[in-house]
């Protein structure tokens, strides 16, 4: 609450102006929508220097893919017809971390956390639980994975064929801030 009083007060720590959300409290017309994960490192705004109604964001664990995420990303595009769906995977990712640690352990949380490791267990399991660079690799193929998933979106399919919409997958490095785009 003490830094929504600084944002609206216009005494910002980190940057954001209340100015600009008021400008964008009208309508949107973003770009983009991202899907990427809740790592608390990877503020999708700030990393790709936005400002507000300039992407929606769409953020879960290891950029997991569910109903609420497909509807969320099919909304964007059909009702705001955003150009491009980006799929942001990023470095040393817990939920991949834990996902290559269970299926090593044989072990399965269960609940909500199971299904997490259930979906990124396919990209792990295509990279190999041996591989020296499991995590790493599994986090690109998870995106590629995630890319291709997009497809299935009511939509999509046809507003790619169209031209009207680009699907990109990319990763960020948590060290340097860049993005590197994968597909």
């Amino acid at each position: 609450m003490a830094g929504n009083r600084r944002f609206v007060t216009g005494e910002p720590i980190h940057g954001h102006d209340v100015s600009a959300a008021a400008a964008a409290s009208g309508g949107q017309l973003p770009h983009a929508v991202v899907v990427g994960c809740i790592d608390s490192r990877v503020p999708l705004e700030a990393i790709f220097d936005q400002t507000f109604g300039s992407i929606c964001v769409v953020r879960s664990g290891a950029h997991v893919v569910d109903r609420a995420v497909l509807g969320s990303v099919g909304f964007a595009v059909s009702a705001l017809n955003v150009p491009l769906i980006m799929i942001l995977g990023h470095a040393r990712c817990g939920a991949v971390d834990a996902t290559v640690q269970a299926l090593r352990a044989g072990d399965n949380p269960g609940g909500d956390l199971g299904y997490l490791v259930d979906e990124i267990a396919p990209a792990v399991h295509s990279v190999g639980l041996d591989d020296p660079e499991v995590a790493a690799k599994a986090m690109r193929a998870h995106v590629t994975r995630t890319v291709r998933r997009m497809r299935d979106i009511a939509g999509v399919p046809e507003a790619v064929a169209a031209g009207k919409v680009s699907i990109a997958g990319a990763v960020y490095d948590l060290d340097t801030g860049a993005v590197e785009l994968l597909t």
